[in-house]
């Protein structure tokens, strides 16, 4: 898609929750979640069921807040960071909604709303669309990484894989109105560092903004904020660097998740928080919240996402980069 799809019908995110992990709920967004876990596994045996579990909690919280049932959800489209996205399909197995599984990396939460949104603006029949993403820490360094228990050392620019989950619920009303999205393109940033994921992520943040504002003739002074996923310290600085070349004015309002999550000072997260939970949850926990409350009235955000597999990373193939954005706004 070579131009901003704005839906035909008015689609809302009409209800959310976040849930988080132990060191999520010690972090700055810590009050604001849903439900934290005290030990990470909430209830389970496994770091990956989890992972899942954490999945089907939010989205029952999400549709609480909604009053609603899985039966009032036409659509569910949902994916997270493990092969095949075995947590999504283990934990939310038994609400019964006809489901879309989705792999994007980190992006999965942008490309969850992108796609909800298009569902329900072609299809007027179509009431309800839920978009559920999570990653859990432990689960995403045995496999992406290593495992906690061999205690690799982490160099400064490698970033703490969030253990959290969002859950969305897209109708035809609600406070938060989705104006428009627009897809990202794939994008070389001609890095293999697996532990510099910002860095090969920022190139494709930055072709999406700039192909935004180009298509929509809009300016980053229309916005209040534009958020990127999970770029880190490494990647918003370079982002930001590059946002001041070419689109002056844009690095002011930038701010990213993985800086928003957690407190680096206090404690040692190096370059911030990724993973597809990280994105959703401070959407969910922070940004939905405040516009809802009218105190931000239009947000661009993006969620970005690193495009690799171990196997690929040990072939010392590039990092392909993906970047979706949503205009959100207030009612």
């Amino acid at each position: 898609m070579r131009k901003i799809f704005t839906p035909q019908y008015p689609v809302y995110i009409s209800s959310f929750a976040a849930v988080g992990g132990y060191e999520e709920r010690r972090g700055p967004l810590g009050e604001l979640f849903d439900l934290a876990s005290d030990d990470d596994r909430f209830g389970e045996r496994t770091w990956e069921r989890a992972e899942g579990e954490m999945g089907r909690v939010c989205l029952n919280l999400a549709m609480k807040k909604a009053d609603i049932s899985p039966a009032d959800i036409d659509l569910l489209l949902a994916g997270d960071l493990q092969n095949q996205c075995v947590a999504t399909s283990g934990g939310l197995l038994t609400f019964g909604i006809p489901f879309i599984g989705l792999y994007g990396a980190c992006s999965t939460l942008t490309e969850g709303l992108c796609t909800a949104a298009a569902y329900l603006s072609a299809d007027s029949t179509l009431s309800r669309c839920a978009v559920v993403t999570s990653s859990h820490n432990c689960a995403a360094e045995r496999q992406f990484r290593t495992p906690l228990e061999y205690g690799a050392q982490r160099t400064p620019s490698a970033q703490w894989t969030a253990t959290a989950a969002g859950a969305f619920i897209l109708g035809r009303y609600g406070r938060a109105c989705i104006r428009g999205s627009l897809p990202g393109v794939m994008t070389d940033g001609y890095v293999r560092d697996g532990a510099n994921m910002g860095a090969a992520m920022a190139p494709a943040a930055l072709d999406t903004i700039l192909r935004y504002f180009s298509l929509s003739g809009k300016r980053p002074s229309d916005f209040d904020l534009i958020v990127t996923g999970d770029l880190g310290a490494v990647g918003s600085e370079i982002l930001c660097e590059m946002l001041g070349e070419r689109l002056p004015g844009a690095e002011r309002i930038h701010a990213d998740c993985g800086l928003l999550l957690y407190d680096r000072d206090g404690r040692d997260f190096h370059s911030g928080g990724s993973g597809c939970g990280c994105s959703a949850s401070v959407l969910a926990a922070k940004i939905l919240p405040e516009i809802c409350r009218g105190e931000l009235h239009d947000v661009l955000f993006l969620s970005t996402g690193a495009l690799m597999s171990p196997s690929s990373v040990q072939q010392g193939q590039n990092i392909i980069g993906i970047a979706h954005a949503v205009h959100i706004s207030a009612v």
